[in-house]
């Protein structure tokens, strides 16, 4: 009997024993992003004086291809969406417009030499400049004017969304 009883006291020491109620805590934590700005009015897709039937075509890096300036936080990464119409208008005559998978560049610096292209059918991802928080867009395309195409000023409205991917 004194070998069951010291048995059971080595086991009851070995034995850790439970508490009936425990806490445990975690910190909560928000990092709130510096909001996203686009400036619209840096320059317009111009593809100035255009004859009927023959396509013009404006590469991102020229001097009359359209620019926006993409503002938020510093290092953050982007994705950039446009909506693309597919017809410039005046009155009621329309002028087919087109852009190509190269028509669109990023940079995170207002230098166009250095800016990669993008799709601007299907959007872009980048990071924002890790300094400034900076980033750059181009926008090229082609105006098919026909043959017989009105004489006017034919305009239509490119947009670009942009948002934060979270990384």
């Amino acid at each position: 009997m004194k070998r069951i009883l010291a048995a059971a006291v080595v086991v009851a020491l070995i034995v850790p024993v439970s508490a009936y109620a425990v806490t445990g805590t975690i910190n909560a934590t928000a990092n709130v992003l510096t909001p996203l700005s686009v400036t619209s009015n840096l320059r317009d897709l111009d593809f100035g004086d255009v004859f009927p039937g023959l396509n013009k075509s404006i590469a991102y890096n020229d001097a009359t291809s359209g620019k926006w300036r993409i503002n938020g936080e510093a290092g953050k990464e982007v994705q950039m969406t446009f909506t693309l119409p597919a017809n410039l208008s005046f009155g009621a005559n329309t002028m087919p417009i087109s852009f190509s998978a190269t028509d669109a560049a990023w940079y995170d610096a207002d230098a166009v030499g250095s800016a990669t292209t993008f799709d601007p059918a299907t959007g872009g991802t980048e990071f924002l400049n890790g300094g400034t928080g900076e980033g750059f867009v181009w926008l090229g395309g082609t105006v098919a004017p026909a043959a017989n195409q009105a004489a006017g000023v034919y305009t239509a409205t490119v947009s670009l969304d942009v948002v934060y991917t979270g990384n």
